[in-house]
């Protein structure tokens, strides 16, 4: 008999009650250590105090009005981002999915726009995950989010992840774009070179397509710089980010120069909640923590600490982890065992964290994180390895 809530997730047997900080509390009591932040959402970590305050105030006064209306947080929040990033403009969402469905029309109408509606084709990459609504599991291209539902969407062309070559070739009359992230999350917490990315900027530049990037996991401070390009020096032209913008509230954003949004004009894309009040407070309220002045050092700070710690880990027990890849706070562990196994063997240890394809399990700690919880995190991998060393029998 199917369950009231619809079965596609293969959930662990495991609930929370409350969280505080970095650490997530079950009904019993018991404290885990939150280093998957719920899959990089709770950027601050759970009730932050200055988040806590905001949604208590916005939501007493209004939640929404709908796009019919001007909503002053909106525009406060759209400055804000534009002031800070290469964007002159930003359209709101709900979610990474949404913000990438944006991103892919507003490739496709500048194209058009610009008189070449032939141009819809957008280059994407194996290994890549956009969202899963049919056109972000197209551009995704991985059999297993496509199966069963019908014809892929026509209108992306998958090359491999840092293959110069294969995106030059892939390049035709009908290419509109190339949309890339920086560092592959669900892929295995790869990433582009920088040589790589501004080599991909370079051939938009000279074809005439646009760049686009979906940072919704690598944005708002994730990688110790407000967005992982900018330690790539290279220049996007639509973006797509979500997840930590909101700090555990649903929020995503497309951002855009104004040439490339040029064909999006009124009545060309909308959303029902979108940028609602209450959203936008909350958005707002994460940029007044990421943005002050200290903090990005900070985080830089403790993933210097955090890496160096796995990379210690890494020489200590090279029989279950391969690689520690990422930067800022989104690390990648390859392992030699099971990614499964090592995720399970941790949570038995109280920490918590996301597997990733390539065998790789994700360390994405909130960017509050102190030394104490890095040192806490540190015990229980070195703790997980040590058993998953030992020959089954003994481990037991």
């Amino acid at each position: 008999m199917i369950t009231p809530v619809l079965p596609t997730y293969a959930r662990a047997d495991l609930a929370f009650e409350r969280g505080d900080g970095p650490y997530l509390f079950t009904d019993t009591g018991e404290r885990y250590l939150d280093f998957g932040s719920g899959i990089a959402v709770n950027l601050l970590g759970h009730a932050h105090p200055h988040l806590v305050a905001t949604l208590k105030a916005q939501g007493e006064k209004l939640w929404h009005v709908s796009n019919l209306f001007r909503i002053p947080g909106q525009e406060r929040l759209a400055e804000r981002l534009v002031a800070a990033t290469f964007a002159d403009t930003v359209f709101f969402t709900n979610s990474g999915a949404e913000a990438l469905e944006c991103t892919i029309k507003m490739v496709r109408k500048y194209q058009s726009h610009a008189g070449h509606p032939e141009k819809f084709r957008i280059i994407t990459f194996e290994g890549a995950f956009h969202g899963r609504t049919l056109a972000t599991i197209a551009a995704g291209g991985q059999a297993k989010y496509l199966e069963g539902f019908g014809p892929k969407v026509d209108g992306f062309d998958q090359v491999p992840f840092g293959d110069l070559a294969a995106v030059k070739a892939a390049i035709g009359p009908e290419t509109a774009g190339i949309l890339i992230e920086p560092i592959q999350g669900e892929g295995g917490v790869r990433a582009g070179s920088p040589e790589f990315l501004r080599a991909l900027r370079a051939l938009c530049d000279e074809h005439g397509l646009l760049l686009a990037l979906d940072e919704v996991q690598t944005g708002v401070g994730r990688t110790g710089t407000l967005f992982a390009h900018e330690r790539l020096g290279i220049t996007p032209d639509v973006m797509a980010i979500a997840k930590g913008i909101g700090g555990g509230f649903p929020l995503g954003a497309c951002l855009a120069t104004e040439r490339a949004a040029a064909g999006m004009t009124a009545g060309t894309h909308g959303s029902t909640y979108g940028g609602n009040p209450l959203a936008m407070a909350m958005g707002n309220a994460v940029l007044d923590v990421v943005l002050a002045p200290g903090f990005l050092d900070k985080v830089r700070n403790a993933s210097l600490r955090l890496k160096q710690q796995l990379a210690m880990l890494k020489d200590e027990y090279p029989g279950v982890i391969e690689e520690v890849r990422g930067d800022g706070l989104l690390l990648g562990l390859k392992c030699r065992v099971s990614n499964t196994d090592l995720v399970n063997a941790l949570r038995e240890r109280h920490l918590i964290t996301i597997s990733a394809g390539d065998n790789v399990v994700r360390i994405i700690p909130p960017l509050t994180v102190g030394e104490a919880e890095i040192a806490e995190a540190t015990a229980a991998i070195a703790s997980a390895c040590a058993a998953l060393s030992m020959p089954k029998d003994q481990a037991a």
